[in-house]
This record gives C-alpha cells, sequence and structure tokens, in this order.
C-alpha cells in the first residue's frame, strides 16, 4: 500500500489529475485505469471512497492499494457475433448493440476483442505498440458501444499497418443510418464544424474560441430518407473519423439521434430507448488491390422502433 499527504500547493486538484501527475505517468496507466481504481474503492482519502474529480485539500491522506493485474486480453468463446467475412488479412462482424469494441482494463472480457482473440488468436500480437495497444488488437477504427454495425478487424500486421494508413488518408468510406429527431431542413447537407474534448474528458464538443483541448477538423455528409411526424431517418457519411463525430454534429445542428442519452436537448428527453439508434451499414475500401464492400441489416430494436414511427405516420 502506498501512502500520500496533500500539501498546500496540490490543494483544489482534482484527485485523478494529481495521481495521473504524480503517481501513474511512467506506469502505463491511463486517466481511466486511475477512475476505475477509485471507484473500485482501491483509493482512499481519509479512509472514504471519493469520486474521481473529489478536489483534494490540504492535509488529507491518500491511500493507494493496487494489485498488480496480469496484462493480456481474456479470450471469451461464451460471446455470439456473426462474422461477415474473414480471409488471410481481415475479419468483418456485424457488431451488436451493447458491446465494447474493446477492453478498458484487462479484467474485461465481454467485449468483440475477447471475442476475435479466442477465435483468432493470432491477432494478439497485432497493433501499434503504443499504450495499452494490447487491449486493442486488429482494431483500426470503432464503433461506439451502443452503436451497431459493420466493423474491420486486422488479422495481421501488414493489414493493420495499411489499413491504418487508408483511414487517415480518408480512402474507407462508412456509411451510417441514424434516426434523428426533428426534420431536417435540406434533404442533403453537409457539417463542417471541428470538434474538441470537452472539459469533463466525457464527451466531445463542436470547438469554440474558448475550448482549451485539442482541436480536430470534422467533416459530416448527410441526406435525407424519409421524413415522419417527429423524426427523420438519414444516411450519414463522415468524411473525418473523430470519437462521437456522428453524434456531435447532429447534435449541433439541433438534430440529435433517438435515444442518445450523452448528446440530448432537454425537450426530447422524453423518448425512451436502450441505446441511440445509430447503425454502421456499409464499409467500401480497397486493400492489396482487391476491392471490398460490406454491408451489415439494421438489428431488430432498430427495425421494431422504426415500425412503430411508420405506424404512426
Amino acid at each position: 500500500m502506498k501512502k500520500l499527504l496533500v500539501k498546500k500547493e496540490d490543494a483544489n486538484e482534482r484527485i485523478d489529475k494529481f495521481l495521473r501527475k504524480e503517481i501513474f505517468l511512467n506506469q502505463n496507466k491511463t486517466r481511466g485505469d486511475i477512475i476505475r481504481h477509485i471507484k473500485s474503492g482501491n483509493i482512499l482519502v481519509d479512509d472514504k471512497i471519493i469520486k474521481p474529480g473529489y478536489l483534494l485539500k490540504e492535509g488529507q491522506k491518500i491511500k493507494i492499494n493496487i494489485k498488480k493485474e496480469k496484462a493480456g486480453i481474456i479470450p471469451n468463446k461464451k460471446i455470439s457475433l456473426s462474422i461477415v467475412y474473414q480471409d488471410k488479412n481481415i475479419i468483418i462482424v456485424d457488431k451488436p448493440p451493447g458491446i465494447s469494441v474493446h477492453p478498458s482494463n484487462p479484467s474485461e472480457k465481454n467485449t468483440l476483442v475477447n471475442f476475435l482473440t479466442y477465435k483468432f488468436p493470432e491477432i494478439k500480437t497485432v497493433h501499434d505498440n503504443s499504450r495499452d495497444a494490447y487491449l486493442r488488437p486488429g482494431v483500426v477504427h470503432r464503433l461506439d458501444k451502443d452503436t451497431s454495425g459493420v466493423i474491420i478487424i486486422a488479422r495481421n500486421q501488414k493489414a493493420f499497418e495499411e489499413l491504418k494508413k487508408l483511414f487517415q488518408e480518408h480512402k474507407i468510406e462508412k456509411k451510417y443510418l441514424a434516426l434523428v429527431y426533428g426534420k431536417l431542413e435540406n434533404k442533403k447537407g453537409k457539417i463542417e464544424k471541428p470538434i474538441a474534448r470537452a472539459s469533463t474528458y466525457r464527451k466531445q464538443v463542436v470547438a469554440g474560441k474558448k475550448t482549451q483541448t485539442k482541436i480536430r477538423e470534422a467533416v459530416t455528409e448527410y441526406s435525407v430518407i424519409k421524413k415522419y411526424a417527429n423524426c427523420s431517418l438519414i444516411e450519414v457519411i463522415p468524411k473525418t473519423g473523430r470519437m462521437h463525430q456522428i453524434r456531435v454534429h447532429l447534435f449541433s445542428i439541433g438534430h440529435p439521434i433517438i435515444g442518445d442519452s450523452l448528446y440530448i436537448l432537454k425537450k426530447y428527453k422524453k423518448t425512451k430507448t436502450a441505446r441511440q439508434l445509430l447503425h454502421a451499414q456499409e464499409l467500401n475500401f480497397k486493400l492489396f488491390d482487391k476491392t471490398f464492400s460490406f454491408q451489415a441489416p439494421l438489428p431488430l430494436d432498430f427495425r421494431l422502433f422504426l415500425d412503430e414511427i411508420r405506424k404512426k405516420g
């Protein structure tokens, strides 16, 4: 167990940021790891469990009791996933909603990557050697936990490097279906708004003059497929690949995705769905001189919600 005494110069600093700077910066632990340990009670302040955003006070005693974790992915054969396509270079999966792409720590075992390392153990060493890269083997792009649809996993290092390059050069076309609140004014549109991390780091925001975190350019195109009484079904094509990009951009123009609990306007909070109705429907790309196109059908929950909307007109 490690013990720390909060000094005067450290008072009023968030405990998660303080520990990241003072203890964990050189221990290959992310801010997410620290938050997890705080919530689990492995880190106490004056023998009490506190929140990650807790502001420290001079003279307080911090106790850190973290057991060393064995690094590595836990293969999980019990997860049932639909493999759309596989060859020696790539694996294409139709990811259902409610499952994360990869674990955030070695103890997690109910993610897409946990299943894939069981079925395709060779992908365990396929990554870029960055911090915690071993938790993301084969992962070249991501879908949010509650976003469904088609996703690519690299099966060897050569394919991994080439796919990362294609994504960086925006040479992989991704098409999504989204059900959004309200009726969009234009049949087609382009949203060009830079995105940055919110100060809480939990979500993204459209960057403004007072933005203090790194600003990234982001472009999203959309077209309306069908308008209903109080919502619209649209096709969305992100031209850049920022975290939560589609969700943030649609929220920014007053048409958040139905079911999105993070990017939502107060007037729409009455609608209840299990998740945001966003689906990665199609991927188109060329890899090693071969052209690929993959589609994933709408999952049942999305289809049932659409059926109810259609009945209402």
